[in-house]
């Protein structure tokens, strides 16, 4: 590393510091999703393979963890493969499963957090739907931030998902399609959805400079507050993070009022 990069390095450090001092714990969100965009990208602006930048990326994650357990954090999703992913090329789509799969094992040794599984389990692998299981059975107690790792996701998909769910539900208890029609509320189809129970997201990251959610969480994110950063996810720093949190901080959330 150069003395210019040292001292570019030295200075976001201190910024951030300097960030990170004035950010008011009360007023962080509470359940941060991350559309991490910007992989392929940023490996191709580094030489390197796909492979390599999902790698990259996969990296990113328990240090972005970090950051969120720092602040006070409590629920993080994080797109990892949506269902559209599913049309890539193989060359790509395998070794992107594979190292997905790792991310999974990984937070599940780590000790810190619980995982959660949100998508649709039944188009994924066998080995990936295993890695899922026991992630969730073994962390299932533990007190650290929940993590939701959307695999296999799609907001469209996970909407018609409850609602099939809804109307099974219902058929099993011998419910007609009249009865079924008159109790349909919101929050009935909320409670079939893949986060049950869990409190919306407050704020949704997305990286890469896109500026569209790309069907992430559609039901959920009705009240969101959103915040897209240029900065390709292997190269967001907690600068980044902290800086969202700010912006974050001083909007003001009316919820429709």
């Amino acid at each position: 590393m150069n003395l210019r990069d040292r001292l570019r390095g030295l200075l976001v450090g201190l910024y951030a510091r300097r960030v990170e001092g004035h950010l008011d714990h009360a007023q962080v969100p509470k359940h941060i999703g991350v559309i991490m965009d910007g992989n392929r990208r940023w490996a191709k602006a580094a030489g390197s393979t796909a492979a390599q930048g999902h790698q990259a990326g996969a990296v990113k994650i328990e240090e972005f963890l970090g950051w969120c357990s720092e602040t006070d954090v409590e629920v993080v999703t994080l797109w990892l493969l949506s269902t559209d992913n599913f049309d890539r090329p193989q060359e790509e789509l395998v070794p992107l499963l594979a190292i997905i799969e790792g991310v999974v094992r990984s937070l599940a040794t780590d000790g810190r957090w619980r995982v959660h599984h949100v998508g649709a389990a039944d188009i994924l692998p066998s080995g990936m739907r295993t890695a899922l299981k026991e992630a969730e059975e073994a962390t299932a107690d533990r007190p650290g931030i929940l993590v939701n790792v959307a695999i296999g996701y799609g907001g469209r998909q996970e909407i018609a998902d409850a609602v099939r769910s809804m109307l099974l539900d219902a058929a099993d208890k011998g419910t007609t399609l009249e009865q079924v029609a008159d109790d349909v509320t919101i929050d009935l189809i909320g409670k079939h959805l893949y986060t049950s129970a869990q409190p919306d997201p407050d704020l949704v990251i997305r990286t890469s400079g896109e500026q569209r959610l790309s069907g992430f969480m559609l039901w959920q994110t009705a009240h969101s507050e959103y915040y897209f950063c240029d900065v390709f996810w292997p190269a967001f720093r907690k600068v980044d993070f902290l800086r969202a949190m700010r912006d974050y901080a001083a909007r003001h959330r009316r919820f429709g009022g």
